[in-house]
This record gives structure tokens, C-alpha cells and sequence, in this order.
């Protein structure tokens, strides 16, 4: 099933005006985690307040078993890149429902912290990586990378929310 683009749902508005931040972009890696939906509100708030815009990425992996088979792994990994695109396309009318602005989206396949850290090296307008901890005392596998092993290697900021966190009001300044 293929989803509508989000420009085609809602219009665009006007660029920031002057003196606000419409070159910071923050991030979000887009996952089934229940935690996510904290991720996409705070960078949302973040933008609306600031100028800013979000950016979401989606990383598949396909299972490689089907690789003898070339008919059968074309079609799998076909469907694993729609299916990556129409979840990017939900998201995405979250993100315009909340900012008033359409998302940039990025699909790869592979391994999502080596395909996160592949983004940011390519695209230096990213400003700002916005990843959600899962409750209790494993954080989940990107928070856990990019504090731990791999802590400053990404070369941007990284913020993290608690999963559980609770909507701040837009008022609120100290949310920025």
C-alpha cells in the first residue's frame, strides 16, 4: 500500500524568518521501538521553536538466505525499500502535523549505526542526532553506541530523551 507525500496533504510555510535557526537539522532514526514517538515530538518542539528542521532515517536489512534465489531476493529486498518508504511516509505527516514542515527522509540498507554515521559524514547540514533511551538499564543498541564504544565518533551533538518522556508545552523555553 503506498502512502500520499505529505506535500500533497499539507502546504509548506514560509521560511524561518530572520535571526531564527533554519540551518539546524535534527535527526531521528525511525525504528519500531515504542520509544520513538518521545524522539519525534522533541525534535519537533526543538524545530518549531528554533527554525529548525527534522530529519528522518530509516535503515532495513533484508535476510540474505534468499541470495541463490536472484527472482526472489530482487523482490525482497523491492519490498523491504516500499515498506521503509510508506513507514518514513507516517512518520513524516507526524513531523509536518507538528513543525508545519515537510521532513527531509533518508532510506538505507544495512546496519543502522554504520548507515547513521555513513549520513552524517555526508550530509554536514545535520546538525543534531535525537535518539530516544528505552527504560531500564539497557538504553537500546544506537543509545549504547553512540555514549559508549563509539562516543564522539559520530561528530555531532546527540541528545537523548527518556522514552517515557512527557510532552513539554511549547511554551515552555526551557524545552529549547
Amino acid at each position: 500500500m503506498n502512502f500520499p507525500e505529505p506535500s500533497q496533504l499539507f502546504p509548506l510555510p514560509p521560511p524561518a524568518g530572520p535571526g531564527r535557526e533554519a540551518h539546524r537539522l535534527f535527526l531521528i532514526v525511525v525504528d519500531d521501538s515504542e520509544e520513538l514517538p518521545a524522539a519525534i515530538h522533541y525534535a519537533c518542539t526543538r524545530a518549531r521553536l528554533t527554525g529548525g528542521r527534522v530529519a528522518l532515517l530509516y535503515v532495513y536489512q533484508i535476510d540474505t538466505d534468499f541470495h541463490h534465489w536472484k527472482f526472489v531476493s530482487e523482490m525482497v529486498e523491492q519490498e523491504a525499500q516500499q515498506d521503509a518508504e510508506n513507514i518514513l511516509k507516517l512518520h513524516a505527516l507526524r513531523v509536518v502535523q507538528e513543525t508545519g514542515r515537510r521532513p527531509e527522509t533518508y532510506v538505507r540498507k544495512g546496519n543502522r549505526r554504520e548507515e547513521l554515521f555513513k549520513l552524517v559524514k555526508e550530509h554536514p547540514e545535520i546538525s543534531i542526532l535525537v535518539l530516544s533511551a528505552a527504560p531500564g538499564r539497557k538504553p537500546g543498541p544506537l543509545v549504547e553506541a553512540v555514549t559508549g564504544k563509539f562516543a564522539g565518533k559520530i561528530g555531532i551533538p546527540v541528545t537523548v530523551v527518556p522514552g517515557k518522556a512527557k510532552p513539554v508545552s511549547a511554551a515552555t523555553p526551557a524545552a529549547v
